[in-house]
């Protein structure tokens, strides 16, 4: 962990992570239920009642506490990294941009893990383009009834409360978006399909059939609600920079151990020089991934807008940690491909994050209209 002397951190965080570390080794060192919504429920309880997911919550969110705790969980459960993460981004945005009231509602639970939440804007036809999404709602009175659909919704068919990203019409494209605050017991709400995929996880088709949501559960201002996504996202797609740091690094120290353990041709893989020059790739490029995430953390808990930064540190930890784990595959032979074997699961799990949260085709855009947008301001003020 000598990087944690970097001057990015404070003697918190490494404190943070020792215990973080400590705590992992006796609660997720062993299996979960078989059923991976008891899985994410028991793992939510266990990461509120130790007091990790009050870091996910809270105005004065540090983001590099939440990375490093990403990375630390991911070194030894995805589910339990998802579940962490799920927690910070379905209440981010009742953090950053909710009344008073409901973060004394929901809050409190999602901290101490009696409430599970969930982030619901992705749509079918809006995915990575936030702006063309159509499910949308009308105020009627003191309520919003709300119609259409959202997929691709983690924490779908567990969650206690799903924030909800709809179309209100005050202006076109992604001026005329507002966030609800919905929960599963409200008329009109239904889980119209469970979706499994390759990393199992809770994961959900929702849909909304004249559902009927107090105006009381808006978040912010009407049509505010794309600025209130994208700013919730600035946040923990960071923190998925740093998950892939956590596969990534569990993947080198996998791959190290069967290196030096396995024999072949009279010495072990760890003497031949194409296995070192391998494993000393995979090492500098887990090395530069890193501080391009947590450059990505210090700067947003300096207060500054970090959405370059972020989009870089995401494209390139979540691309270094594929290639890393498929070295390690490599390393292992035809024992890396067998179920159950940690390198993998970590095959599976890693593939999903390159499209999470923006795919890395998304995140190049974002990181090359801003430069552009740079540099043309720039040349103006010449």
């Amino acid at each position: 962990m000598s990087f944690l002397d970097l001057p990015f951190f404070e003697p918190r965080h490494k404190t943070l992570t020792e215990d973080l570390n400590q705590w992992a080794k006796v609660r997720l060192g062993h299996a979960h239920a078989e059923n991976v919504d008891d899985a994410c429920r028991d793992l939510v309880k266990h990461l509120g009642h130790a007091g990790w997911l009050r870091y996910a919550v809270g105005e004065q969110i540090d983001t590099r506490a939440i990375c490093l705790i990403r990375e630390t969980l991911a070194q030894y459960s995805g589910l339990a990294d998802f579940s962490f993460a799920m927690q910070g981004l379905g209440s981010g945005a009742i953090c950053l941009f909710g009344t008073n009231e409901q973060k004394r509602h929901y809050l409190p639970r999602v901290a101490d893990g009696s409430a599970i939440a969930a982030f619901a804007l992705s749509e079918l036809n809006a995915g990575s383009d936030v702006a063309a999404l159509e499910c949308g709602a009308v105020r009627e009175g003191d309520s919003y009834i709300l119609n259409g659909e959202k997929t691709w919704i983690s924490n779908g068919g567990i969650a206690d409360f799903y924030v909800t990203f709809v179309r209100t019409g005050e202006a076109p494209g992604s001026r005329g978006i507002t966030a609800l605050i919905v929960e599963p017991d409200m008329p009109g709400f239904s889980v119209a399909e469970r979706i499994e995929v390759m990393a199992p996880h809770p994961l959900a088709r929702l849909t909304f059939h004249q559902c009927r949501i107090p105006v009381s559960q808006r978040i912010g201002d009407p049509g505010q609600g794309f600025k209130i996504a994208m700013s919730t996202l600035d946040v923990f797609r960071t923190s998925v920079a740093a998950a892939a740091l956590g596969f990534a690094r569990k993947a080198l120290e996998e791959a190290l151990r069967r290196a030096t353990s396995r024999k072949m041709f009279g010495q072990t893989l760890a003497d031949f020089q194409i296995t070192q020059a391998k494993l000393a790739q995979m090492a500098t490029d887990i090395d530069a991934a890193a501080l391009l995430t947590y450059r990505a953390a210090w700067l947003r808990d300096q207060g500054q807008r970090v959405t370059i930064e972020a989009a870089m540190a995401k494209m390139t930890a979540t691309e270094t940690a594929q290639r890393v784990i498929d070295g390690a595959v490599q390393i292992f032979g035809g024992s890396g491909v067998r179920s159950g074997e940690t390198v993998e699961r970590l095959y599976r799990e890693i593939r999903p994050l390159r499209i999470y949260e923006g795919a890395t085709e998304v995140q190049q855009l974002i990181i090359a209209r801003g430069i552009l947008k740079e540099f043309q301001e720039r040349e103006l003020t010449l």
